[in-house]
């Protein structure tokens, strides 16, 4: 009982006690039996964090800092990746549900039927992340790519630009934005958008593949991509072809990964705060937690994003 209080309620125990533990921990090998713990306390002390993919630099920020925030408050983060399609997220929220997770932060907010009855039914504490919706499972914190697709039309229709084109990862958070877009195109009176998609995650080689597509078949003012990666294939593809960045040509990503602004043209982009979503869902998660009785929240947290200029609109 002294050894249980020294590991779990160290407070409890005077410290020449804990050092006498800590001793016989090292020269023994032991690990806590956290299995066994969590049966008796009804408490896994574990998170899911579930995110498309981790090669993209904006979710790597989210799983920092979500892991920042509960780490140090004796959670474990189970890293899961759910990729881009219903299917691909069904089976991993099974695995995690099988879990017994204390909380779970997931990465969009729009799922398969059986998805969102096995969370609803799970009564486990949940953050949708990343995206935007009036009814989430649970809790919420993200932006609306509906409402980043008009802002990026509007940025290019202020400069002039009018014969657009997108080039776009197959991704459905992404078809949002495309939806925005075409939007306030059609408000405007611009109803033509040549679209040309690629598969996910996104790479340079299917940026300019699909720019030098677009370019061969249509007069295009500009280019609006669905990742900074494809817009630098656009860039490059556009050099190549000796045009004028943006006189000739106007390009846009999105994301401002690290690399944006080093760019040549420096590129133009729209920031998402992805320290600020995952802080936050953190710290919804960990005040549902603590909470004695289950009640869903239905919080909604909109962080918003920015439109970045730079020199290649």
């Amino acid at each position: 009982m002294t050894v249980s209080r020294a590991l779990n309620r160290p407070e409890l125990v005077s410290e020449a006690t804990r050092e006498r533990v800590r001793r016989a921990v090292r020269e023994t090998g032991y690990v806590p039996n956290q299995v066994a713990g969590a049966l008796a306390s009804s408490r896994s002390r574990v998170v899911a964090l579930l995110v498309p993919t981790v090669a993209h630099a904006l979710f790597a920020e989210v799983v920092q800092t979500v892991m920042g925030v509960l780490v140090p408050r004796g959670y474990q983060v189970l890293l899961g990746l759910v990729g881009y399609t219903p299917t691909e997220e069904e089976g991993v929220i099974e695995t995690v549900l099988s879990r017994r997770p204390d909380g779970i932060v997931l990465t969009g907010c729009h799922h398969s039927a059986l998805t969102h009855q096995r969370l609803a039914a799970s009564r486990v504490p949940l953050v949708e992340i990343w995206d935007m919706h009036e009814a989430p499972i649970d809790m919420l914190v993200g932006f609306s790519h509906h409402a980043v697709g008009r802002a990026v039309a509007e940025h290019l229709l202020a400069r002039g630009y009018r014969r657009l084109g997108v080039i776009s990862a197959d991704d459905a958070r992404a078809e949002r934005r495309i939806d925005g877009l075409r939007e306030r195109l059609a408000e405007a009176g611009q109803e033509a958008l040549p679209l040309r998609r690629v598969g996910t995650p996104s790479s340079m080689p299917w940026g300019r593949e699909m720019a030098a597509e677009l370019l061969d078949h249509h007069a295009l003012e500009a280019i609006v991509c669905s990742s900074d990666i494809l817009a630098l294939g656009v860039i490059a593809e556009a050099q190549s072809r000796g045009l004028s960045i943006p006189h000739d040509l106007a390009i846009m990503g999105f994301g401002d990964s690290s690399y944006a602004a080093a760019s040549f043209p420096a590129l133009s982009t729209v920031r998402i705060d992805g320290a600020t979503i995952g802080r936050r869902a953190a710290e919804q998660l960990l005040e549902r937690m603590a909470r004695p009785q289950f009640e869903r929240s239905g919080a909604v947290e909109d962080v918003g994003f920015s439109l970045v200029d730079r020199a290649t609109t």
